[in-house]
């Protein structure tokens, strides 16, 4: 069974920095689009990173733009995000998910596959 677990979340102070990581079994990461999604208190999920299977190309929501980076281990089948300079506004659920698509997405509808989120808190 197909299965991505996040880990790497917690308190942090504003300002700080935190390691995401998205393991994956019963899937290969090579063969998909990765992407990393987040979910604030009272807000909609939203997209905010991903890279493209083709052309490994990665792309940022404005709102991350220069703090984050997401990158993937193909050796390791893991996905990373590097969380720097973080807010409070950066509070919410971290997701991963992937889809076979080969271009870059945030679309919630294209992921075939999702874990189960872990808790971002940036606080004092």
């Amino acid at each position: 069974q197909p299965e991505l677990v996040e880990s790497g979340g917690g308190l942090v102070q504003p300002g700080g920095s935190l390691r995401l990581s998205c393991a994956a079994s019963g899937l290969r990461l090579d063969y998909y689009t990765i992407s990393w999604f987040r979910q604030g208190p009272g807000k909609e999920r939203e997209g905010i990173s991903c890279i493209g299977l083709t052309d490994g190309v990665a792309r940022y929501a404005d709102s991350v733009k220069g703090r984050f980076t997401i990158s993937r281990d193909n050796g390791k089948n893991t996905m990373t995000l590097q969380m720097d300079s973080l807010k409070p506004e950066d509070t919410g659920v971290y997701y991963c998910a992937v889809t076979p698509q080969n271009m870059c997405s945030t679309y919630e509808h294209a992921m075939t596959h999702w874990g189960k989120g872990t808790l971002v808190t940036v606080s004092s």
